[in-house]
């Protein structure tokens, strides 16, 4: 029975996703995704309490998250920052269509934020979890020496994520985007020099 659940479960939510990504937050009817699913609405409000929640557990479904992929891929070398690095350079990659929709997903939950509380507060939450994974990585970083430990962690989670939301953006329109090669380069050039002390004014000219 459990099992039967969560199938059921799974098709709403991948019906709300394939609606919210075509027709946005607003646009989206709770009739729309159970016909989609093949179910009734009965069938959403026994499982969720309306289009807000539906909306969270699409977003968290078909999002994907580059920093758990690098680590269940093991795509890195010894240090914390090698994962940062290459996520970052995968920022330029076009999206498969799983995570085209779960950009698209992430992009009509920010617009309906600024109407709707309740979607504003689901999107703070799904935020946050990445924001606890980042963190999570960041501070290994600086404990295995590839980061700067005087670097304020919440500083570098904010920037991260706005170099990444920014991308997400790009993608909306549909805008051109740097080269693999040269943006990477940019990249590692960056990682490179968080992981150093920079030299205080006081001490420049001794």
């Amino acid at each position: 029975m459990d099992q039967e659940i969560d199938l059921t479960r799974a098709r709403l939510v991948e019906a709300a996703a394939a609606v919210f990504a075509e027709r946005g937050y607003d646009g989206a009817g709770v009739q729309e995704i159970a016909r989609r699913a093949g179910l009734t609405t009965g069938a959403i409000y026994g499982r969720f309490t309306g289009k807000a929640d539906l909306l969270r557990e699409a977003i968290e479904q078909c999002s994907s998250d580059e920093l758990d992929e690098l680590f269940n891929q093991h795509r890195f070398e010894g240090h914390a920052s090698d994962i940062i690095r290459m996520a970052g350079a995968h920022l330029v990659d076009r999206p498969d269509e799983d995570a085209h929709v779960g950009n698209a997903l992430l992009l009509e939950a920010f617009v309906a934020s600024r109407r709707d509380p309740e979607i504003r507060t689901a999107v703070k939450s799904v935020m946050q979890e990445r924001v606890s994974k980042l963190a999570e990585v960041l501070e290994a970083a600086k404990a295995d020496g590839s980061l700067d430990p005087s670097l304020d962690t919440s500083s570098l989670v904010t920037f991260c994520h706005a170099v990444g939301l920014g991308f997400l953006i790009f993608g909306a329109i549909d805008a051109e985007l740097p080269q693999p090669e040269p943006w990477e380069h940019l990249i590692t050039r960056l990682v490179v020099a968080l992981a150093s002390t920079p030299t205080s004014p006081e001490t420049k000219g001794e």
